[in-house]
């Protein structure tokens, strides 16, 4: 930008650059307070909706103030330039320093996500959300304290946004699932870009990554993300349990505000300083009277009766030493394997199998059907223990798992026929009974249901006798009622198609001749429609054609 001032501000250099505009270090003319002065891109302004929007972020930031937050300064536009003036920071982000160290030790992240719960808390009870939270975003002064910047700048970009991504806002690798499904944005959904940042923090990289923005933004939709602890082992265990927390996919499963956070984050590091607290000795004259009579001193016997009972509420119970035995967990694991192999592998009781098939087959015929007869039904009856039944019982069973079978496989061979591609995989020389169906149901399909039918009959006639199988059979007979009932159905219809032809004609002279002559032409050979086509011929035999009338 070649403007050297903006608003009341002298702009000294640019700092910053980004999607959401560039940052310039600016010095206010009459205070000579130093500002970082966002300039936001000027096709915002021209976007329906921008200035109202501008107008209520601004005053709402104005009253937003958290030692963890930068404060909007000032905010206006001049000559067609909108802005923002915040306070400036002397320091660098969380990114600047992330890309230098890699990652943090675990306290100091602790602590920075500490101070980020107190500005989110601020922001959430004055009814702001950040929606953008990011390492870039987060400020870490000289003095170590940490500030949130960009509130409710995202929400600025909304109708630009909106339109390019169909409803996202914000950075992909700290975006919640709800935000990636163009859902809004509450509380809970910053909450959980804390924890994506928070484990960045931990490990060096965000929670999911991947080669484009939708990728990672599926992956926070669907994707189950590595424990901090299996790249920094030495973790606490309440790490991980604080994470996943914070990146539950339901934002009612993650912590209700990010005062609970916040306690819960200072409390973990409560509780290991005070495990972890050393016996140093005091400096000369810090010891009591009674330690000058050989024993502890009050500070001294209060602070070791509160580390004994830390220790103690943190000794594993009996059941937790059990379970850190290394014969044992390879005995449970041996254990389960063996279960989940006797589920996957175990024949079922014939009663749970038969019903649960049953009902498989009450639903409309599909793969599932195949299953059925693979997993349920065959296991029953082809192996060795069938074998070994009486015969009554092997008679009795069978009676229930054999109509079942012959269902499944009237369906197999009925979709063998129908698909092409299963046809080709049958070879060049199929059954003569499956080559006699095949040509049955071309007949059937090209609408010749006289010839299909009279096929048909034949067939069946035929296999009764022997030489096809009992599915083949079925499915002749199956087709046997549809074409049955297509004919009724086919005949029914002419039948109303024609009368209804007939009235029109008597009810108009000028075209009952040859609107008859047309009926008896295109069904006269038709022997469902005898009674209609007499009726015809009577019209016919007492009309003169039109050439002969008066």
């Amino acid at each position: 930008m070649d403007r050297q001032t903006l608003g009341p501000y002298a702009l000294l250099e640019e700092i910053g650059a980004g999607g959401m505009g560039n940052v310039y270090l600016g010095r206010h003319r009459d205070t000579g307070e130093l500002a970082a002065v966002k300039v936001l891109p000027p096709t915002l302004a021209r976007e329906e909706g921008f200035v109202m929007r501008f107008t209520r972020e601004a005053e709402a930031l104005k009253a937003l103030t958290n030692p963890h937050v930068v404060r909007l300064l000032d905010s206006g536009v001049d000559d067609g330039t909108y802005f923002f003036a915040m306070e400036y920071v002397a320091g660098e982000t969380l990114a600047d320093l992330l890309k230098r160290e890699h990652r943090l030790p675990w306290q100091q992240a602790f602590e920075i996500a500490t101070q980020l719960s107190a500005a989110l808390k601020s922001a959430h009870d004055a009814g702001i959300i950040h929606r953008d939270l990011k390492p870039s975003n987060v400020l870490l002064s000289k003095e170590g304290q940490v500030k949130l910047t960009d509130f409710g700048v995202a929400q600025l970009f909304a109708a630009e946004r909106l339109t390019i991504t169909g409803g996202v806002i914000g950075t992909a690798e700290y975006m919640s699932p709800e935000q990636a499904q163009g859902q809004r944005a509450t509380k809970r959904s910053d909450l959980y870009s804390l924890g994506a940042l928070l484990y960045a923090m931990l490990t060096g990289r965000p929670p999911f990554t991947g080669p484009t923005a939708m990728d990672v933004m599926h992956k926070q939709r669907y994707g189950q993300f590595d424990k901090p602890s299996r790249y920094v082992p030495e973790l606490p265990p309440a790490v991980d349990l604080i994470i996943d927390d914070l990146l539950k996919k339901s934002p009612d499963d993650r912590p209700p505000d990010a005062f609970v956070v916040s306690r819960r984050l200072q409390e973990v590091v409560r509780k290991f300083s005070a495990v972890r607290d050393d016996d140093a000795t005091p400096p000369d004259g810090a010891f009591d009277s009674a330690a000058h009579a050989g024993g502890p001193g009050a500070a001294t016997f209060m602070r070791d009766l509160v580390r004994a009972e830390v220790i103690r509420s943190n000794e594993p119970s009996w059941f937790q030493r059990i379970m850190n035995n290394t014969f044992v967990l390879l005995g449970l694991l041996v254990g389960l394997i063996a279960f989940v192999f006797w589920m996957a592998f175990a024949p079922g009781t014939p009663e749970r199998n038969i019903a649960e098939a049953k009902r498989i087959l009450s639903e409309p015929a599909g793969p599932e059907w195949i299953r059925a007869r693979d997993e349920l039904l065959e296991p029953l009856v082809f192996n060795d223990r069938f074998d070994k039944l009486p015969q009554e019982q092997r008679s009795a069973l069978y009676a229930k798992v054999e109509p079942l079978l012959l269902e499944i496989g009237v369906y197999e061979l009925e979709q063998s026929l129908i698909s092409p591609r299963r046809r080709e995989r049958r070879g060049p020389s199929p059954r003569e009974p499956v080559r006699q169906l095949t040509e049955i149901r071309r007949l059937w399909v090209e609408g010749d249901l006289t010839r299909a039918e009279t096929r048909l009959s034949a067939f069946i006639t035929m296999t009764q006798a022997g030489g096809a199988s009992a599915v083949e059979l079925a499915l002749a007979q199956r087709w046997q009622e549809q074409i049955n009932e297509e004919r009724t159905v086919g005949e029914s219809q002419r039948q109303k198609y024609v009368r209804e032809l007939i009235e029109v004609a008597q009810a108009n002279p000028s075209k009952t001749w040859p609107t008859i002559r047309a009926i008896i032409v295109l069904y006269g050979q038709d022997p469902a429609l005898t009674d209609e086509l007499a009726e015809a011929q009577r019209w016919l035999d007492g009309m003169k054609p039109p050439t002969e009338a008066p």
